[in-house]
């Protein structure tokens, strides 16, 4: 069984922190809609949906990403790059401390889950104004007794790795080449995003099945000529709080910590 935690959007989501997009006005209640039906998509795809409670005072706490990253032998809980966020944790943490061995970041480091990217026993942690090179150390120590190998990627033109790079299929990572370079990940192979689409980089991989948002249909074809099928979800409004498809979950298999 595979679980997927997820958090009511915040009342105030408008206030949320943005890097690289201008404000414009959110809708609240479409947004809400909207993410009901990724929640929908993810029960489709035999997750479990747990739904944290609303967070009033912290904009961005839809984004649950950003605040843990959960392995299959451990998670660790992350400490944000924006001060802003980093109340958004104390719930992550309880939510998933009967599932895993939790790690926490200390300062000074600085990491957002959307910064990392996992495929296999790789870790890639984006080096940006919200990712340290403290915290990718301390991934490595927390890490490496189970295997794993964390290597920092230089990112640019983006808020997260994950804007410019996600797994969609075993070996294939789909990527936006402007914001990061293919050279920093050896072994793999890549879908293109069409370059008139620059946010087509984000899709979600659940098991063997994709979700990917509906706003950019260039990107959708080069996915289905490589023989991915993805289930398409709106994600339009909580595009405007600079979020995506990976940031609005974690996603992983129910086990005991202490099994």
């Amino acid at each position: 069984m595979l679980i997927a935690i997820t958090r009511a959007i915040s009342r105030s989501i408008a206030d949320c922190e943005l890097t690289h997009i201008q404000r414009i006005p959110i809708d609240i209640d479409v947004a809400r809609v909207q993410h009901r039906q990724y929640e929908q998509a993810l029960e489709e795809l035999d997750c479990r949906v747990i739904q944290l409670p609303e967070e009033p005072d912290l904009p961005d706490s839809v984004f649950v990403e950003d605040a843990a990253i959960v392995l299959e032998e451990c998670a660790i809980i992350t400490r944000p790059g924006a001060a802003s966020r980093r109340l958004e944790t104390e719930s992550i943490t309880h939510a998933l401390a009967s599932y895993r061995k939790l790690f926490t970041i200390q300062p000074p480091g600085t990491v957002d889950g959307g910064d990392v990217l996992t495929v296999g026993k790789d870790i890639w942690v984006g080096c940006t104004a919200r990712s340290n090179q403290t915290a990718i150390d301390q991934m490595q120590a927390f890490l490496a007794p189970f295997g794993y190998t964390v290597r920092g990627v230089p990112v640019s033109g983006c808020l997260h790795l994950k804007s410019a790079v996600t797994q969609a299929a075993e070996k294939t990572l789909l990527i936006n080449p402007a914001w990061v370079e293919k050279s920093a990940f050896p072994g793999m192979d890549f879908i293109e995003i069409d370059p008139s689409e620059p946010y087509a980089a984000n899709v979600l991989r659940i098991g063997e099945a994709t979700i990917y948002p509906t706003a950019y249909p260039k990107t959708l074809r080069r996915l289905e000529a490589a023989g991915i099928q993805p289930r398409l979800v709106d994600a339009s409004e909580l595009a405007k709080a600079e979020g995506a498809l990976t940031c609005c979950s974690l996603i992983f298999e129910e086990k005991n910590r202490d099994l």
